[in-house]
C-alpha cells in the first residue's frame, strides 16, 4: 500500500491482483484452442466414406457402376486443414505449459509480445486452412456448372456432414486465438 498525505492507497494491490486475474483467463483460452484445434484435424483425419456410385452417361445406356471413396487426403485444402490444426494443437499445448510454468513471474512484456506473436501466426494459419478448406467444401456441396463438376455431397453425405462440423470447430479454434492475441495486446498496453 502506498501512503499520500496520510491516506492509504489500494492502487498497487488493485494493479496486482488485475495481473493475477489475466492470467486464468489466458489459459483457457489456450486450453479451448488446444481442444478444438484437435477435434477438428481428428474428425476430419478419421473421417472417410466409400459406396458404389452409379452414373448414367447417355439415358439409352445402362448406368455404369464404380467404387469411390471421400477422404482428406485426395485435396491438397484438406491437407492443408488437418495439418494446420495439428500444428496449432501443438503450439498450444506447449504454449499452455509455457504460460503455467511462467505465471508466477513477475509480468514480462517480453513473454506477452513472444505468445503474442505466435498466436497471431496461428490465427492467419488457421483462417488460411478454414477458408481454403470452406471454398472447397463449397464447390463439393454445390458444385460448378461452368467447370461441369458435380455436387459431391449428394454422393457422400456423411462425409460432408463431418467435414461441415469440423469447419466450424476448427473456426471455434481460431476465434480462441483471436482472443488470446487481443488479451495480449490488451496486457501490453495496460503497462
Amino acid at each position: 500500500m502506498q501512503q499520500m498525505n496520510g491516506v492509504e492507497s489500494n492502487i498497487k494491490a488493485l494493479e496486482r491482483r488485475r495481473r493475477r486475474l489475466r492470467w486464468p483467463f489466458d489459459a483457457v483460452l489456450r486450453f479451448l484452442g488446444l481442444v478444438f484445434t484437435l477435434v477438428a484435424a481428428v474428425v476430419v483425419g478419421a473421417d472417410n466414406e466409400s459406396k458404389i456410385i452409379s452414373v448414367t452417361l447417355i439415358k439409352s445406356l445402362p448406368p455404369i457402376h464404380f467404387y469411390a471413396s471421400a477422404k482428406w487426403r485426395y485435396l491438397s485444402a484438406f491437407k492443408y486443414f488437418v495439418v494446420s490444426n495439428c500444428i496449432a494443437c501443438a503450439y498450444a499445448a506447449v504454449s499452455l505449459v509455457y504460460s503455467v510454468a511462467t505465471k508466477s513471474y513477475k509480468d514480462n512484456p517480453m513473454k506477452w509480445m513472444l505468445l503474442m506473436t505466435f498466436d497471431l501466426i496461428m490465427v492467419g494459419l488457421l483462417f488460411s486452412a478454414d477458408g481454403a478448406a470452406a471454398a472447397i467444401g463449397v464447390i463439393g456441396r454445390a458444385g460448378n456448372s461452368h467447370m461441369q463438376w458435380i455436387k459431391v455431397c449428394g454422393f457422400f453425405e456423411g462425409y460432408c456432414h463431418h467435414f461441415t462440423a469440423a469447419l466450424v470447430i476448427s473456426i471455434a479454434g481460431s476465434v480462441m486465438f483471436l482472443c488470446l492475441v487481443v488479451l495480449s495486446a490488451l496486457n501490453l498496453y495496460k503497462k
